[in-house]
């Protein structure tokens, strides 16, 4: 059976700050046994595996790089609704059509959770390397404060 929860992190981890998603989610999940009813997973690049890890959730938290014209490092959290609407002004994420087609294509086989949160991380750089940026790197501890935070609600 599902948990309730999922907290999805999103990116490539062999492309330096792209792969944030994945670092936070892997933070995220040494406090596991605090949050019991939810489901931490390693979404990677995303696709149509997002659909099949989406369905049947009361809620999903996704945790993705974004390009949303900011200071490098900094956190935004939103909706899939807003990003929809900022999409068509700028992209906010490396993996934004995928994401947002996957939810949308989750609403139409109703089986789209009812509430969406994305965190979006402004990246610094995004080139080959396995190490976050230093301006990424020493904000971790506010990005799990964030996620933390959207879970204990």
């Amino acid at each position: 059976m599902k948990r309730e929860t999922v907290v999805l992190g999103l990116g490539n981890p062999l492309m330096s700050d792209e792969g944030v998603g994945v670092r936070v989610l892997e933070r995220l999940s040494a406090l596991a046994e605090r949050y019991p009813l939810v489901e931490f997973v390693d979404a990677g690049t995303g696709g149509m595996s997002l659909l099949h890890l989406l369905e049947g959730r009361g809620k999903a938290v996704i945790i993705d790089c974004a390009r949303m014209g900011i200071e490098p490092g900094r956190i935004r959290r939103f909706t899939a609704e807003q990003a929809r609407s900022v999409k068509r002004q700028a992209h906010m994420s490396l993996h934004e059509a995928d994401i947002l087609n996957i939810i949308d294509l989750s609403r139409e086989l109703d089986q789209c959770p009812d509430e969406i949160v994305i965190f979006g991380i402004q990246p610094k750089s995004i080139r080959p390397g396995q190490e976050l940026s230093r301006e990424l790197a020493d904000r971790m501890d506010d990005y799990i404060d964030s996620v933390c935070e959207e879970l204990d609600g």
